[in-house]
């Protein structure tokens, strides 16, 4: 098992929402899969998580809508 970047305490295996705010939107990534520090609560991505995280941020940011929310299973490709 992973340790906690920021407390070394246990990382577990759970989906997290993941907000990102470009200033004239807010773009919601529902069910990202993640690993959470049971102790301080922390967030961390896999590389691959974080590229398709940054794949999905990229396309929705010209979107004419001000708030986005999608699932980060319906995006993966």
């Amino acid at each position: 098992m992973n340790n906690c970047i920021v407390c070394k305490g246990d990382l577990e295996n759970r989906k997290t929402n993941f907000v990102a705010d470009l200033g004239n939107c807010i773009i919601i990534v529902k069910d990202v899969p993640s690993q959470v520090c049971s102790q301080c609560g922390e967030v961390s991505y896999s590389h691959e998580v974080a590229m398709q995280l940054e794949k999905i941020v990229n396309r929705m940011k010209d979107s004419l809508t001000e708030v986005a929310i999608v699932h980060y299973s319906n995006t993966a490709a």
